[in-house]
């Protein structure tokens, strides 16, 4: 078991667990895309607040989401080639950021996601 840095991430651990354990292959979608949005919020936060190290966390943990949304992706034609192609932007945007973090590119980045995942939770 890893050692957790606060109460908090105890917490916010367990309640990730409960999540994933329970859902089906679309609820996984819709974690990771609440999971990319925390990071990138957690990233803009600490981009405020001067903290170079929160901040690469951030980015870190919003591309093992994408990542996670990337491996989940099957076939090559139609619909799955349109999200590898979004999937593939959303990593150059954040690579892109990870030595010039441009705050402006990460909230519009963060308010994409938000509305597709709106859309998805609003089909399922």
């Amino acid at each position: 078991m890893h050692p957790l840095r606060s109460p908090h991430e105890a917490y916010r651990r367990v309640e990730f667990d409960a999540r994933v354990s329970g859902a089906d292959p679309a609820g996984l979608v819709l974690v990771c895309f609440d999971q990319f949005g925390r990071q990138l919020a957690a990233a803009l936060g600490a981009d405020q607040a001067g903290d170079n190290q929160r901040r690469s966390a951030g980015l870190t943990g919003a591309l093992a989401a994408i990542t996670a949304l990337q491996l989940g992706i099957h076939g090559g034609d139609g619909v799955a080639a349109s999200l590898t192609h979004y999937y593939a932007a959303a990593r150059r945007t954040l690579l892109g950021n990870v030595l010039a973090f441009d705050p402006a590119a990460i909230a519009a980045l963060r308010q994409d996601f938000a509305e597709v995942a709106r859309a998805l939770a609003d089909a399922a």
